[in-house]
């Protein structure tokens, strides 16, 4: 018996166990999640300095002639206190002398002879950097589950943190079964076919951040599957693609039943893609995907994706969406959940001019996909539909304003 969507989803969610952990240098944690929280040990700045280059004074020397005693680099040691009626010249970064409440920048003065004529108003602790005023010894940086991404490297660094524990990266194994189908490097014959879907779900493995390895091709008897699996089982997740529904040569599902295969879910209400199954031999998941290569993208996109967070322990494991307006009219016959694919631009989403499940150009053309209800049977165009991207990036072929207003 078929499952919803979120029955699928909630099943999904529950059976998946995070990953084991390891440690690794900052410097290959990229993509990584956290096994742990990190809490700052010390405080940024560590200490109070100058934003930039230009003299430390005190604030009743507005308006004044005074003369410049020292200057101060940054990485000086030198303790050095500002007198009255003097100012000190300082760099971007030096440590603030005892003393000063305001930097002046240079470019803000004029000389006169050797001494320096400071502007009228200043306004107390103007370009000064306090300490702890980015962030302060206790905070929470980072908390368990989040991916890091360059900008969380960055807070690492600032600690002085080298290492870090993060979950390991989910191994995926794939194979594709049919006897139909060569790879994209073998010759093929008037009644075979490319295997696409292998290639375009270890890529997409690959971009969520898991380390792949592409088992074969299996042909339609059930050796040739068993011997596939065997050499998967060493994984945490299969993904298969073809077999799964119900022709006389669809042996997926049979030969799984061979090796303890324990079923969480065989069907999903949904279009396309409702031979979609979902189980687990021991610590290993399972995927099998339809054949029909839209149908098999578009269903990775929903439930792969979901079973790979799972696995990650990321903490935003749940697919999210944007608002955007619908371009052009859709209609449709109700009945059944359905994914479509189509472009967004940033404003609006527009539905692929065609997309049966057996296509490939529609997954090159999209960039994302709304999910229709299966009550809908009509969106007029300029509808609020909700958006999940695919794969994509704000850029555009034309120069268009990037300032807010």
């Amino acid at each position: 018996m078929a499952v919803t969507v979120d029955e699928a989803l909630s099943l999904i969610f529950d059976h998946v166990i995070p990953k084991s952990k390891q440690l690794l240098p900052i410097e290959l944690a990229l993509g990584h999640v956290l096994a742990e929280t990190i809490i700052a040990t010390h405080n940024l700045p560590p200490f109070d300095n100058s934003a930039m280059d230009g003299y430390a004074i005190k604030s009743s020397d507005a308006g004044k002639s005074l003369d410049c005693a020292h200057t101060i680099f940054a990485g000086d040691k030198e303790e050095i206190k500002l007198q009255d009626s003097n100012c000190i010249k300082i760099m971007t970064g030096a440590r603030i002398p005892h003393g000063c409440e305001a930097i002046v920048p240079i470019e803000e003065t004029r000389a006169d002879g050797e001494k320096v004529i400071m502007p009228e108003r200043i306004k107390p602790a103007q370009h000064i950097r306090l300490t702890g005023e980015d962030i302060q010894r206790g905070d929470l940086l980072l908390e368990k589950g989040e991916r890091l991404y360059a900008h969380q490297i960055t807070l690492l660094a600032s600690q002085g943190i080298s290492q870090v524990r993060v979950y390991k990266k989910p191994r995926v194994a794939l194979f594709a079964s049919g006897s139909e189908l060569k790879m994209h490097f073998e010759q093929i014959t008037d009644y075979q076919l490319y295997n696409t879907n292998t290639p375009t779900v270890l890529a997409r493995c690959q971009e969520l951040g898991c380390a792949v390895q592409f088992i074969g091709t299996a042909v339609d008897d059930l050796d040739s599957i068993h011997e596939h699996i065997e050499s998967a089982l060493d994984s945490d997740l299969i993904i298969t693609s073809g077999g799964v529904s119900v022709g006389d040569a669809d042996y997926t599902q049979e030969a799984f039943s061979a090796f303890d295969y324990d079923c969480i879910f065989e069907k999903i209400e949904i279009k396309p893609g409702k031979p979609t199954t979902f189980g687990r031999i021991g610590n290993t998941y399972v995927l099998n995907l339809p054949g029909n290569p839209l149908a098999a993208a578009l269903i990775f996109e929903i439930f792969g994706q979901s079973i790979i967070n799972a696995l990650s322990a990321v903490k935003e494991k749940y697919l999210s969406t944007m608002t955007a307006k619908l371009k052009k009219e859709y209609t449709s016959r109700p009945g059944r959940n359905t994914l479509v694919p189509g472009l967004y631009d940033g404003e609006t989403f527009e539905v692929c001019d065609k997309y049966a499940p057996g296509m490939i150009s529609p997954l090159a053309k999209s960039n994302a996909l709304i999910f229709v209800d299966a009550s809908v049977s009509t969106l007029e165009a300029g509808a609020a539909v909700k958006v999940i991207p695919t794969r994509f990036s704000f850029n555009s072929s034309e120069q268009k304003s990037i300032f807010t207003k």
